[in-house]
């Protein structure tokens, strides 16, 4: 046993995540501009022809969640990738993918901070441009005392955001279903189109779109990382990985299939590039009237479960980079009773802040 492995022994974080908030966390890192902006933009490429994309994109995520979830469950500590990299291939391709992701998350959270902010300033009417920025330093704060208030909290409240997210897009494809029986299907035909007209190949269009949802699939990747926290790792984790991705995937099908059939592929891609929440201009089809704040607050929600899940998840990765010494080795120091990373999440949230 190295040296790295007597400190993740000696000095472990808690398992405190059973399947359920694995796979909320699991949820909270999947469900957010890929449901909300990414469904758009792809039917604005390959048309309805979009619903395919997802499934394409579900079954590639899969392939992809199976081996980190095999990976996992053989090597059950924080830092995921990062850890793999060092186990399975050299330090160097650890070093390599640890500092990568520091760097790339890091960017991410930011960006889901200000779309945060940008959703809730949308839903209140708030036009000012120079509260954006107040917001979502707010909310990097405010998400950052609950990650260090330990990950029982922190779960607690990742189900409280991912719930509320989830019951937007459950009322928004219920109330949906209506219309689109209504339109007898039309906005699907036909249904490999590339959206706006052009003669290009239907199949690379279609790939193209496939690409794009992919990425919308990853991050059920932050139940890996969380792997040093999960009960019964080598069953926990992949129970909660395949699950996550069947629930992401039917979400994304079924939201797909609404907003196409409500207002077509061609107005959907056209409300993508010209608005942050295209599937507002489908609520507001519905008969309800509150559709469409509904689905605002859903759409502020889930940037907070992105933002929230990603602190949880670039601490940890910046935990196991201590504890190999790829970074100073005061990032290790965890809290007497939660058994938190305290100096790793608050320079994480300090580092998303300063982005």
């Amino acid at each position: 046993m190295n040296q790295e492995e007597n400190a993740t022994t000696a000095n472990p974080l808690k398992r405190e995540l059973g399947v359920f908030g694995a796979v909320m966390m699991g949820l909270g890192s999947i469900i957010g501009t890929g449901v909300f902006v990414s469904i758009g933009i792809a039917a604005g490429i390959t048309g309805p022809a979009v619903i395919f994309s997802v499934i394409v994109a579900a079954g590639l995520a899969t392939c992809n969640a199976l081996s980190s979830a095999q990976l996992a469950a053989n090597h059950p500590v924080s830092g995921g990738t990062y850890e793999y990299g060092y186990q399975y291939l050299t330090p160097k391709f650890g070093f390599i993918a640890g500092w990568l992701f520091l760097c790339a998350k890091s960017a991410s959270a930011a960006t889901a901070a200000l779309g945060f902010a940008g959703y809730l300033m949308m839903g209140l009417k708030i036009s000012d441009p120079t509260y954006l920025v107040p917001i979502a330093l707010a909310a990097t704060a405010l998400l950052t005392l609950v990650v260090l208030s330990g990950l029982t909290r922190a779960n607690w409240a990742n189900i409280l955001i991912v719930s509320l997210t989830l019951s937007a897009l459950g009322l928004f494809v219920i109330l949906g279903v209506p219309t689109v029986l209504k339109m007898e299907q039309n906005n699907f035909i036909p249904l490999f189109d590339s959206g706006n007209g052009s003669a290009r190949n239907h199949m690379s269009v279609f790939l193209h779109a496939s690409a794009m949802m992919f990425v919308a699939f990853t991050g059920y990747g932050r139940i890996a990382t969380l792997g040093e926290e999960v009960r019964e790792p080598e069953k926990t984790i992949p129970r909660a990985i395949v699950t996550t991705l069947v629930l992401s995937a039917t979400i994304y099908i079924a939201v797909s299939w609404i907003a196409i059939g409500t207002v077509g592929a061609d107005k959907l891609g056209h409300a993508a590039q010209s608005s942050a929440a295209p599937l507002e201009i489908v609520a507001k089809q519905f008969s309800w009237s509150y559709a469409s704040w509904w689905l605002s607050l859903g759409a502020v929600t889930a940037m907070l479960g992105v933002l929230l899940n990603l602190i949880i998840g670039l601490s940890r990765v910046l935990l196991a980079m201590g504890r190999r010494h790829d970074v100073p080795q005061f990032f290790t120091r965890l809290t007497v009773i939660g058994r938190t990373p305290w100096v790793s999440t608050i320079a994480i949230g300090l580092i998303v802040a300063a982005l």
